[in-house]
């Protein structure tokens, strides 16, 4: 499970990656897109920092940043469905996406905290 979660937050940062690069070159685009490159990307590299927690506190803790991450590409990703006309399909699959990784994330945090109490 967990390196199947791993290559999945890799993907959802790739295809991230490359609708970003469907949009034109421009101040206002350039904005929303590296900000959804950053915060997309930082789901997985947060869940890799997770993996290798050194307590199940700073494991929970970890897991709180990816989940802060996935709901900020979801708001990139809305943002950007607000303003463009085109790529609408890709950027509601990857909204839906970012919504799974973000559920799987929150129920990962309340069966660590349901251990932990």
């Amino acid at each position: 499970m967990k390196e199947a979660f791993k290559n999945r937050t890799k993907r959802f940062a790739s295809d991230c990656w490359r609708l970003c690069t469907k949009f034109p070159v421009s101040r206002e685009y350039n904005a929303f897109c590296n900000q959804l490159i950053r915060c997309s990307s930082s789901v997985g590299a947060n869940y890799r920092e997770a993996c290798r927690a050194k307590s199940t506190a700073d494991f929970i803790n970890k897991l709180k940043i990816v989940e802060e991450e996935a709901d900020e590409s979801m708001y990139f990703l809305e943002l950007l469905i607000e303003v463009s006309d085109k790529e609408h399909t890709e950027m509601k699959r990857l909204h839906k996406e970012a919504n799974e990784l973000l559920s799987i994330i929150v129920a990962s945090i309340k069966t660590m905290r349901n251990r932990k109490s």
